[in-house]
């Protein structure tokens, strides 16, 4: 809460973000992760809700969501990005990375563009042309902090820095899959009116009075 910064938009690009701002407002955004039917992709891995866990290997480091049970994989074996013929652009891009002491620094290029990298509910996407350099690095025993410089050449004036940061959980908490298509935190009313369901179980939406069926 209260970190959140707006990207450096080209006026073209602003223009793309009010448009979906508006879209989203009728929920008529086509938003994958509303029915848990397409990754999330990268960045927006990096910012979804519930539990993470990071695996790190010699040759790889994994970034597991349990929201939607997405996998970010970093490899760290020395390899570089594919070259210009094998490479495509896919929702997590492709991720390779080094380390600099204990900061893990990787590279992530090849993703899907306006319609694959949307970042946020709110309808903020990127395009085919983004680069985000990642630092990651434990902070103390109980947070783990991510620096991404995201580089757009299409849709930012200027790189775009952003910061998340991370709180371990207690000691022998569980992570558990979930589909979000089983509505299990967006409850239908009788009306056909779709409600989000708060921390304590109940809807935050604004509440009128439902019709008879």
């Amino acid at each position: 809460a209260g970190v959140r910064e707006h990207p450096p938009y080209t006026d073209e690009w602003e223009r793309k973000y009010e448009r979906n701002i508006a879209l989203v407002a009728q929920d008529r955004f086509p938003d994958p992760q509303t029915t848990c039917g397409l990754p999330a992709g990268f960045p927006r891995i990096m910012n979804l809700p519930d539990v993470f866990e990071f695996v790190v290997r010699p040759e790889e480091t994994w970034v597991l969501a349990e929201n939607g049970q997405n996998v970010l994989r970093v490899y760290t074996d020395g390899r570089g990005h594919p070259g210009p013929d094998e490479i495509f652009p896919t929702f997590m891009g492709d991720s390779v990375g080094r380390w600099e002491g204990d900061t893990l620094v990787f590279d992530t290029t090849a993703l899907r563009g306006e319609d694959g990298t949307i970042v946020d509910r709110t309808g903020l996407v990127l395009s085919d042309a983004a680069h985000v350099v990642t630092r990651m690095r434990k902070l103390d025993d109980g947070t783990i902090e991510a620096r991404m410089v995201i580089d757009d050449a299409k849709a930012l004036e200027s790189p775009w820095r952003v910061t998340k940061r991370y709180r371990k959980l207690p000691e022998g908490s569980r992570v558990y899959d979930y589909a979000c298509a089983e509505n299990n935190r967006n409850p239908v009313t009788s009306s056909g009116r779709t409600l989000t369901l708060g921390p304590d179980g109940q809807p935050i939406d604004k509440l009128q009075e439902e019709p008879p069926p």
